[in-house]
């Protein structure tokens, strides 16, 4: 379990909202509608969710304490009664037939094992409800794995990564058609998306390398984080350096599945 700063993370999380916001237009939400946001962060997007669904209601579970406070103070209470978060792990869901959409962005990358996830998926739909979802697919940020693991084979840094595992989940397509078959579900789509991350200037770059790559940043001892992070950006930057505006670009693929529970 990885110790997430909220705020840092909501400073520095424009790409992800961005990406968000475009698979939540695509949703075609009714007033009415019940809908499960897994991974709701710092509740930007669930609250868009449930402004978009007036008399329905809106549940966004994250299994960070923090993201859970801090979306809770910014977003909740008398301002959207129809909005409530908790939290809960994506693999131990506590819902049964609640929704009828499950949403999720830029999340279940996280998660090494995807099967618990679908099946608590599955038990939290109501029968013909949805599963709209976006996280990290194969090959995605290729460039800046490659940055780290060159940054952690120095010399000053070996040692904190002895044992050191590769952290995320980006499948194939065909992965997730498996799994989404086997767990009772009809796949509307399973693609991947190739996308541009654009951070506007070397601190948006490395806002986002700190408050977002934790598997690799917590291994360091606080006192050095911050010299390990700026290595690991001038590595990515010798190789991509930013262009004429000053943008720093990361390639990302992100895998896009839909899916229905049969009714």
């Amino acid at each position: 379990m990885y110790e997430w700063n909220a705020e840092d993370y909501a400073r520095h999380s424009g790409g992800q909202e961005v990406w968000a916001r475009e698979l939540l237009g695509s949703l075609d939400l009714r007033p009415n509608d019940c809908v499960l946001d897994i991974g709701s962060g710092d509740g930007r997007i669930t609250a868009a969710i449930a402004e978009r669904v007036p008399q329905g209601r809106v549940v966004g579970v994250d299994s960070s304490a923090d993201m859970i406070r801090h979306a809770r103070a910014a977003f909740a209470g008398d301002r959207r009664p129809n909005l409530t978060f908790m939290q809960a792990d994506a693999s131990a869901l506590p819902f049964d037939s609640q929704f009828c959409v499950v949403y999720s962005s830029a999340t279940l990358h996280w998660v090494a094992d995807q099967r618990p996830v679908i099946a608590g998926i599955a038990r939290a739909l109501r029968p013909a409800g949805r599963l709209v979802a976006q996280m990290g697919g194969y090959g995605c940020a290729a460039t800046v794995i490659a940055a780290m693991d060159a940054v952690t084979r120095r010399p000053q840094w070996a040692g904190a990564f002895q044992d050191f595992a590769f952290p995320y989940a980006f499948h194939r397509p065909q992965d997730y058609e498996r799994w989404l078959g086997e767990a009772g579900f009809e796949v509307d789509e399973a693609r991947l998306i190739p996308k541009d991350m654009v951070h506007s200037d070397r601190a948006a770059f490395t806002g986002w390398i700190r408050s977002a790559w934790h598997p690799y940043t917590n291994r360091v001892a606080s006192p050095k984080r911050v010299r390990f992070i700026e290595e690991a950006v001038d590595q990515y930057l010798a190789s991509h350096p930013p262009d004429a505006s000053g943008s720093v670009h990361v390639p990302m693929v992100r895998l896009q599945v839909r899916a229905r529970k049969p009714a």
